[in-house]
């Protein structure tokens, strides 16, 4: 049975990862944590199992590193898309996912670093910088700047009542735009909206850039 951690200061990732995993056989998730701090304790508790930490929790990767191989832990490192890893941190490493990983590709890597292989899968420079994510485009299009903003707080994890406090709206409202957003993205609920976001990267930093703004903005008809 392979046990394991998994540490991400985003929520809706945090939630969708785990319940990739929890639906495997040979896989438990013995603790979530949402803090460096957390992650620590969770690592002395839980020995020798398979952590899986974000670097958006922004942790010194050499501290961190310090503290898993003394617990015998497997560490597998969630990067953002496209995020470089320094090669001295990623020698110590079991395991090097993106953040727009499939939940098949979440499961394979850690299969094969429960297995004691490694799994490092690190981005191509030039897929990196490439626009040929027609999905991703093609949603991005669609959506209204509003629905765009309630998507980019969807993904920070705010509840409704919260984004309807932000945007100066009713909760209504706001359950109103979700449904349209479902629509436009072939999703059925916020958990599955969140991942599908994030996996699409260009869609991703459209709602990243909406979401931190939180002012009146104008509404214009999709395509």
């Amino acid at each position: 049975m392979n046990r394991i951690i998994l540490a991400d200061n985003q929520s809706i990732f945090r939630a969708g990862a785990a319940r990739v995993l929890a639906s495997e056989d040979d896989m438990r998730i013995v603790a979530q944590c949402s803090t460096t701090e957390a992650l620590f304790s969770a690592v002395q508790a839980f020995r020798n199992s398979i952590t899986l930490f974000a670097t958006s929790l922004q942790p010194d990767l050499h501290a961190a590193l310090e503290c898993l191989i003394p617990a015998g832990s497997k560490s597998v490192l969630i990067t953002e898309n496209h995020e470089q890893i320094p090669l001295d941190v990623l020698a110590h490493l079991s395991g090097v996912l993106q953040r727009g990983i499939t939940g098949q590709e979440l499961v394979q890597c850690v299969r094969q670093v429960g297995e004691g292989k490694r799994s490092v899968r690190l981005p191509d420079r030039d897929t990196a910088n490439s626009a040929t994510d027609l999905v991703g485009t093609r949603v991005r299009d669609r959506l209204t700047p509003r629905e765009m903003q309630i998507v980019g707080l969807i993904v920070q994890g705010c509840k409704n009542k919260e984004i309807a406090q932000r945007l100066g709206v009713t909760e209504q409202v706001v359950k109103n735009y979700l449904r349209s957003v479902y629509d436009k993205s072939g999703v059925s609920d916020r958990l599955e909206l969140a991942l599908f976001t994030i996996h699409h990267r260009i869609l991703a930093e459209a709602a990243h850039k909406a979401g931190v703004h939180f002012t009146a903005m104008p509404e214009r008809q999709s395509a």
